[in-house]
């Protein structure tokens, strides 16, 4: 742990992580777009597609905010620490958005949340370790590449299924705000490598959680 953090940082940090990966999520806003009423105007396999991105965005969901608990602890100043850990409140919605929807789908999150969420934390641990503008430069490669990400589902969704996208959409805007807000504290560029490394483990993820 970084010189001087105290042991309550620790169990803040396992208490973030239990309610993460274990408590129901609570969204402090409301789920954009509109609830659905009555029958569905997805076919049963337009409807498995929606709730299969809905599942890998979850997860991704639940990985970032491992990535900023893991960045937040050992995060060297406070001005870092707080805006990981407001970054990290933003994703709270978003992960509570995913699984609002994925209940309305009929479905359920991955069954690996708990191996997401604490790889996640160990990787934003490490970067951390690096210094903060090591750090906050990682915050920037991982919303450029959810960015990314989040475009691809945006137009895999069924076109009926308007609920979803509004979340997708809504996701992607604070997203890149997060992104932009790390570059301007002094994120630095990641080196090439580290970069491609980001982009195969966000596959490994996605491409396990949209089954599982």
């Amino acid at each position: 742990m970084v010189p001087g953090r105290s042991s309550d940082a620790a169990i803040a940090a396992l208490d973030r992580a239990l309610r993460a990966v274990f408590a129901p999520a609570r969204a402090m806003r409301p789920v954009p777009g509109t609830a659905p009423a009555g029958p569905s105007p997805l076919t049963p396999a337009e409807q498995r597609e929606s709730a299969a991105l809905m599942r890998v965005n979850h997860a991704g969901e639940l990985a970032a905010q491992a990535l900023y608990h893991g960045q937040a602890l050992m995060a060297r100043s406070a001005a870092a620490r707080a805006m990981l850990l407001t970054a990290a409140a933003s994703e709270a919605d978003h992960l509570a958005w995913c699984e609002t929807r994925l209940t309305e789908l009929g479905a359920r999150p991955s069954l690996l949340d708990p191996l997401w969420y604490a790889g996640s934390f160990a990787i934003g641990a490490l970067a951390a370790l690096a210094g903060d503008s090591v750090s906050l430069g990682f915050v920037v490669e991982t919303e450029r590449q959810v960015e990314g990400h989040l475009d691809e589902h945006l137009g895999r969704l069924p076109v009926g299924d308007d609920r979803s996208r509004a979340i997708l959409e809504t996701m992607r805007a604070e997203e890149i705000e997060h992104g932009a807000t790390a570059a301007a504290a002094g994120g630095m560029p990641l080196p090439a490598p580290v970069r491609a490394l980001m982009r195969q483990t966000a596959r490994v993820m996605t491409g396990t959680a949209y089954w599982l």
